[in-house]
């Protein structure tokens, strides 16, 4: 029978000690390294965890400015950015797929990139800008790339399309900044607001899984909005 009284191996406890005194400790302790490594920002303040389930919880407050909106909100310091938006926001606009950052279909933008909201700590989001499907279009008016979605019938069951749209966003962008791909003939020679191929688009779209298959539509859809034919 396992005695909590007992010090863990390898492990000193104050006399006295526990181990739900000491695991209170090592979560304070972790949060505070967290903290350090995000910036250090004046929000991500430890506070004593509660004890779930016998497991120490710890809970931080973030501002993320979502869509153009600041929220402050109170998560679990192994939330998701993905959960927070889903569970705590109610911004279900980003899909929750695989959840292992291999679909593609919770791709937000992150600071004008894009990123995995399933692989992203809600606490790393502190003071960042996030924009989700759901901040795209201005009232009515559609963003071009979902109008050109929507033009191409970029979308079968749709469950892809809201990350599909952000990465293809963001993608463009980093063409526009000079980033290169695996594709990339010339290294050397690549300049800002680079013209892509369809391959380059192919290979750069790669981590956006759609499991009806309608990648000729979406990269055709990518295509008019790059050619400033989507409005």
């Amino acid at each position: 029978m396992y005695d909590e009284k007992k010090p863990l191996q390898g492990q000193a406890l104050s006399a006295g000690g526990s181990r739900r005194e000491f695991l209170k400790k090592s979560a304070v302790a972790g949060v505070g390294v967290a903290a350090v490594k995000l910036g250090g920002a004046a929000t991500l303040v430890a506070s004593e965890p509660a004890i779930e389930g016998g497991i120490a919880v710890e809970k931080l407050t973030v501002k993320l400015d979502i869509n153009g909106k600041e929220h402050a909100l109170p998560v679990d310091t192994r939330t998701s950015l993905l959960d927070a938006l889903r569970e705590q926001l109610e911004l279900t606009g980003s899909k929750k797929g695989c959840d292992h950052g291999q679909c593609g279909a919770c791709t937000v933008i992150i600071d004008g990139r894009r990123e995995l909201s399933c692989l992203t700590l809600a606490a790393m989001c502190d003071g960042r800008k996030v924009t989700t499907i759901e901040g795209l279009a201005e009232g009515e008016k559609l963003h071009p790339m979902q109008a050109a979605f929507i033009e191409r019938d970029g979308m079968q069951c749709g469950y892809c399309t809201p990350g599909q749209i952000c990465s293809a966003i963001a993608m463009l962008e980093e063409a526009n900044r000079g980033d290169v791909s695996f594709v990339t003939e010339n290294l050397n020679g690549v300049a800002r607001g680079q013209k892509l191929s369809g391959d380059e688009i192919k290979e750069r779209m790669s981590g956006n899984i759609c499991r009806c298959g309608a990648y000729p539509n979406i990269v055709a859809a990518i295509e008019d909005v790059q050619a400033g034919g989507a409005k």
